[in-house]
């Protein structure tokens, strides 16, 4: 995996650039470097890499307002992000997913947690199509949910929904075992994520429900069972 895989680190600190260019080179991996938030940008003009490793703090265009820019832009929407920050507060994670990263590492860090991080999110990002439940595609209302192809339309109009890669993988785990109850340990699994919390699983949960119910105060597809975890109820 590593040996395909393509890395942009995006740290306004040279130092640590030059550290994190050369450890991650030295674990296989193909590494290219951007200074700053536009650097980032320009070098996504010409790059398709399999992921980004990025600082928050940076003068500027901050490492979350670029995560938020990303999503909203169709060729890097689906763009695995791990934010990199000296902020580790659960406040900071949560605005981190909030603004749409994958997953959250805090400095100071162990490079190797890093890279199984990294490889984590790799390995989900790359995996097979996942069997969805019998019938195939999931019915929510006026939208249905392809699980193999971690796709949400509206019915009416054919329309797809924008859905970050974390977003897919939490709607796709739930959809590929309808009415069934999913620990927060079961969500993180399929997010790839490690020790991010379980307030960051409600945030993705949260972000999830604007999607796909006309009032996210009053689910009627994805529900909270208390002390349990989350159960996806398709219907019409």
């Amino acid at each position: 995996m590593a040996e395909e895989a393509h890395i942009l680190v995006v740290d306004d600190d040279a130092r640590l650039r030059g550290l994190l260019s050369r450890y991650l080179a030295e674990q296989g991996f193909r590494v290219t470097v951007a200074e700053s938030a536009p650097d980032a940008r320009d070098k996504l003009r010409f790059l398709a890499p399999d992921l980004m490793v990025l600082d928050v703090m940076m003068p500027g265009e901050s490492g979350l307002a670029l995560v938020e820019d990303l999503r909203r832009n169709d060729e890097q929407r689906d763009l695995p992000v791990l934010l990199l920050t000296a902020r580790g507060a659960p406040e900071d994670r949560i605005a981190g997913f909030e603004a749409g990263a994958d997953d959250y590492l805090g400095k100071p860090f162990e490079p190797k947690e890093l890279v199984l991080r990294i490889r984590a999110m790799l390995r989900r990002t790359s995996a097979p199509p996942p069997t969805g439940p019998a019938g195939g595609q999931v019915r929510l209302g006026v939208l249905e949910f392809d699980p193999v192809r971690g796709e949400l339309r509206r019915l009416q109009d054919g329309a797809v929904i924008r859905l970050t890669g974390g977003e897919a993988a939490l709607l796709t785990a739930l959809a590929c075992k309808p009415n069934e109850v999913l620990s927060r340990e079961d969500i993180a699994e399929a997010l790839g994520m490690d020790e991010t919390g379980e307030r960051a699983i409600d945030v993705q949960v949260t972000r999830l429900r604007r999607k796909i119910e006309a009032d996210p105060r009053e689910p009627r597809f994805l529900h909270t069972v208390r002390g349990r975890g989350y159960v996806l109820k398709p219907g019409t």
